[in-house]
């Protein structure tokens, strides 16, 4: 059983996945935001690798990825910055990228170095399905890995069962199709989520975009296992000196 396998076992809802961008918002504060999260009662960290072309990510969390990308943050630089926090970090972490900076760092490499330095688990949502079973799935889960599909409320029931069966961990049903960190309305996110209940899924799931403060949050879980927040958190960030205290004040105010 992975570690995210293991959290799902012991905690069945209100699960809370917060993502922040590997380099921001300094190169080196990766440790410090995820000890921070850690401390302050997130379950699992998402870690996007910062890339110029982000197709599933809003204004905020591709500005963030500038910004990281400015400061000299690259795939080798996180994982040798993962590498170092090994043993130090108790939550699964996760991380969140495009499949073109992977393929130029080697995948096989990439799957190995990412295991290597503690990650549990990937999110590449321009990862084909039909790619996944025939080439990357077995490299995936031969490091140990686990794989997240997203799913939306266009996905079609029968795709959404395959994509399930596919997933490992969880499965990520983003709110509605768009971008990151846009407002959502939660009735008829209400009734996409009571519908997925309907599927018997096999794997838990966590619903992530427009996820942002308590009221969402506490709507999103009502009929899901947890929510993730990206956009909301790394705002949070933004223009703050003391990582640590803003990142409690944020949670709090999500989980209290």
């Amino acid at each position: 059983m992975s570690k995210i396998q293991e959290l799902f076992a012991k905690k069945k809802n209100r699960i809370l996945n917060v993502y922040c961008t590997a380099g921001y918002p300094r190169l080196d504060s990766i440790g410090e935001v995820i000890e921070a999260l850690e401390q302050n009662g997130a379950d699992i960290v998402e870690i996007g690798m910062p890339y110029s072309d982000p197709l599933a990510d809003g204004p905020v969390i591709q500005q963030s990825s500038q910004v990281a990308i400015g400061n000299g943050m690259t795939i080798s630089v996180l994982l040798e910055q993962l590498k170092a926090l090994k043993g130090r970090i108790h939550i699964p972490v996760i991380l969140m990228g495009y499949m073109n900076p992977v393929l130029q760092y080697g995948f096989e490499k990439f799957c190995a170095d990412a295991a290597n330095g503690g990650v549990d688990g990937l999110i590449l949502p321009d990862l084909p399905e039909y790619e996944f079973e025939t080439e990357y799935g077995d490299i995936i889960r031969k490091n140990g890995l686990d794989f997240i599909f997203l799913v939306t409320p266009e996905t079609s029931p029968e795709r959404v069962v395959k994509l399930d069966k596919l997933s490992s961990g969880f499965l990520y049903a983003v709110s509605s199709s768009s971008t990151t960190g846009t407002d959502k309305e939660m009735v008829s996110v209400d009734i996409y989520l009571q519908k997925l209940q309907g599927y018997k899924l096999r794997n838990p799931v966590l619903v992530g975009f427009g996820i942002k403060d308590k009221e969402s949050f506490d709507k999103a879980c009502a009929h899901s296992n947890g929510a993730i927040i990206g956009s909301a958190f790394i705002r949070a960030l933004e223009g703050s000196d003391d990582i640590g205290k803003r990142t409690g004040e944020f949670l709090h105010s999500v989980l209290d």
